[in-house]
């Protein structure tokens, strides 16, 4: 006679090991596929997305329109602070996954970025992205649709270049979403 208090754990774990199992499968397939087009623009894409770069050019840009552009350059701002310190500071230092492993013999090396030193969940790139998406597509609309897209490309290029694994990215989307959240009700708090 099984316990069952023990089921619902079990059943837990199976699921842990097998989406471990699948990150593990999605991010393999990934590194062999041949994408000799993508490689370079992935990589650079990546590159201008440390240290959320492509995001304060673009809140620069829409900071010098004014109006509703200024305040959601602001808003994508605080949203990439919060994204970023619940990445690194939180996210990062609990989990402590380790990177994935880049193969001496890999068969693309000229797409991978260099790897960094921080444990591998999850995607601070991901989550600073789509925060910064997600607070200004609100407040200013027309860049909804073109910072998602970015975002996301921001997201892939992570697992293209060889730093994260897919359930990486997921849980930077994640945080990145629910960092944007935060801002926007704090916002509205303070206007209101």
């Amino acid at each position: 006679m099984s316990d069952r208090r023990t089921e619902p754990r079990i059943r837990t774990l199976d699921l842990v090991r097998d989406l471990a199992t699948l990150d593990q499968a999605l991010y393999e397939a990934v590194t062999v596929t041949k994408t000799p087009t993508l490689d370079t623009a992935l990589r650079r894409l990546s590159a201008a997305a440390d240290h959320s770069k492509l995001s304060f050019a673009v809140a620069a840009a829409l900071a010098l329109r004014g109006g509703r552009s200024r305040r959601a350059a602001a808003l994508g701002v605080a949203a990439v602070g919060v994204a970023s310190a619940g990445a690194n500071l939180l996210g990062k230092r609990l989990v402590r996954r380790p990177r994935p492993h880049r193969a001496v013999d890999s068969p693309f090396p000229g797409r991978h970025v260099p790897m960094p030193d921080s444990a591998s969940f999850p995607s601070g790139h991901t989550a600073s992205a789509v925060a910064f998406a997600a607070a200004v597509g609100p407040a200013f609309p027309v860049a909804a649709v073109p910072l998602g897209l970015l975002a996301c490309a921001v997201g892939y290029s992570r697992v293209h270049t060889g730093v994260h694994y897919p359930g990486d990215v997921v849980a930077g989307a994640l945080l990145g979403t629910g960092s944007a959240a935060l801002v926007l009700a704090a916002a509205t708090r303070l206007d209101g």
